[in-house]
């Protein structure tokens, strides 16, 4: 962890799924300064991560197997997410960054947003892209017209 540290990180994410002492891991991030964040493989339930709410600054679900660029998103992430910002506002933390990675696009990074996603990890789509600031600022409107909110008081 310190290594990244080091190299300049600013938040550091480690998967639940890590076989490690997960609040350790957590807990010696924030201690080196840097954001706290947990990652969700596909196949790993969002349950795992509400342990861990209290002490995270972002969670990151992944919409594709990570690996390689360029997969198709997986629609059925979206209920992880809504799940997700669900518990996030439930523990106080309707705040919380929920970032998704894998397949985000003009058709996905809407239903992502409407699902309780803020932040958005693109690549290949933007990479395809003829005129990438262009593709990149249709990403943000798509996005911002779609951002879930939190209810109101």
């Amino acid at each position: 962890l310190e290594h990244f540290i080091e190299a300049g990180a600013d938040s550091l994410l480690i998967h639940v799924e890590a076989d490690c002492d997960i609040t350790a891991a957590l807990a010696r991030i924030r201690d080196l300064g840097a954001q706290v964040g947990l990652t969700l493989n596909p196949d790993t339930p969002g349950e795992s991560a509400v342990p861990y709410l209290d002490q995270v600054d972002e969670l990151l679900v992944m919409t594709v197997h990570p690996g390689y660029g360029g997969q198709a998103f997986m629609a059925e992430m979206l209920p992880k997410i809504e799940y997700l910002r669900d518990r996030a506002v439930k523990a106080g933390k309707p705040d919380l960054n929920i970032l998704v990675d894998g397949g985000v696009g003009r058709d996905t990074i809407a239903d992502c947003a409407r699902a309780g996603a803020n932040l958005f990890v693109v690549g290949s789509s933007l990479y395809r892209a003829e005129d990438m600031p262009a593709e990149s600022e249709l990403l943000r409107h798509l996005a911002t017209e779609a951002l879930w909110t939190p209810p109101s008081a």
